[in-house]
């Protein structure tokens, strides 16, 4: 427990503090958010407002997870790294593209085939690694088996897991960079997640299987690698995206670019693989997906029928066109993601106590 609260309290500290030095730095070096002409009117005004914040609470995050190693004298963990090194590896992707956007002045970035390659080649690195290290009882930081609370059903492989952790990492990563429109929004909904996680490890660490003889019903523990660890890595990302979210919600004064919504992505897929809640990171992450969809319908409705069923997508945007206020947006997103974190912590609970 000390570990989880030393996490995020750092976390905390080292966004709060240490964001203004980084607006200050790319300020100085002219590191300003490019703004689409095809975009909503009110985000004109946007223009030259420093992006890449994402490296302030990946930095964070990395910091206060060695800290909190060095202070309570715990080793790290293989799930923990994994988590951490799919963070910091997709967000070094997403530093490429905001980087290129920036020098380059143009909204693209990277082209389209160098930036899948390298989400590629981190997701396949972090799959594969993620089915090795064992502990004692052979559990590995990934399972082969679909889960949703716990893992369910027949192994489906080596090969089809890869292609399915990639698939989950891609998703996420995409759905919260979609997500990330509005000042604070995508910020402020992956705190929520981010928190869900910390009291999911937690609760499969009081009920791991490991501890079968002093669990009430060994029936119903979890067989998850490192889960205490896991809350650890959960709790120093929301206390540093927390940190981050005071200069990042409106009006910001910074954004976390493609740098930040990538690593969240990739940082979500990481715990719900690890974890071993694959399907039930569609629902705590239900914003992500909602948002994710309404592109999904907006093309292929325009492709098949040549109309719109938006005024504009990502959703967001779409509520922008009909007046909504930046924040009234924002806020109002936010209540549907508790909603569905709530939800969703709703049935790991019932899914639980079901067993018992």
């Amino acid at each position: 427990m000390r570990q989880i609260l030393f996490a995020g309290a750092i976390g905390l500290f080292l966004t709060l503090v240490g964001t203004p030095l980084l607006i200050k730095l790319l300020a100085r070096k002219g590191y300003g958010q490019f703004i689409r002409d095809d975009g909503p009117r009110g985000h004109a005004g946007k223009k030259g407002t420093p992006t890449m914040g994402g490296i302030a609470f990946i930095l964070a995050t990395l910091i206060a997870y060695a800290a909190t190693k060095v202070i309570t004298s715990e080793d790290p963990t293989f799930s923990g790294l994994l988590v951490l090194f799919l963070t910091a590896g997709m967000g070094l992707v997403g530093f490429l593209d905001d980087y290129i956007k920036i020098v380059k002045q143009r909204s693209l970035g990277l082209r389209a085939k160098a930036k899948m390659a390298g989400q590629l080649i981190v997701g396949i690195a972090f799959a594969v690694l993620a089915l090795q290290f064992a502990d004692k009882r052979g559990n590995t930081p990934a399972s082969t088996k679909l889960s949703f609370i716990t893992d369910f059903g027949w192994s489906i492989g080596p090969v089809l897991f890869v292609i399915w952790a990639l698939f989950m990492i891609l998703a996420m990563s995409n759905g919260v960079n979609l997500t990330d429109g509005l000042d604070g929004l995508a910020t402020g909904a992956s705190v929520m997640v981010f928190g869900a996680y910390t009291f999911i490890g937690l609760w499969q660490f009081q009920e791991s299987c490991a501890n079968a003889q002093t669990l009430t019903n060994p029936n119903a523990c979890f067989e998850v690698r490192d889960p205490l660890d896991l809350a650890v890595v959960a709790s120093a990302l929301m206390g540093s995206c927390f940190g981050f979210l005071w200069w990042n919600t409106s009006p910001a004064k910074i954004f976390m670019g493609d740098t930040g919504s990538l690593a969240l992505g990739g940082a979500l897929a990481g715990l719900a693989i690890c974890s071993r809640t694959e399907f039930l990171i569609a629902l705590l992450g239900g914003l992500f997906v909602m948002i994710t969809m309404s592109v999904v319908i907006q093309v292929g409705s325009f492709k098949m029928t040549g109309k719109r069923v938006f005024r504009m997508a990502p959703l967001q945007h779409h509520f922008e066109l009909k007046g909504w206020s930046e924040v009234l947006v924002v806020v109002r997103f936010w209540i549907i993601q508790g909603m569905c974190v709530i939800v969703g912590l709703g049935l790991f609970y019932a899914g639980w106590a079901a067993d018992k």
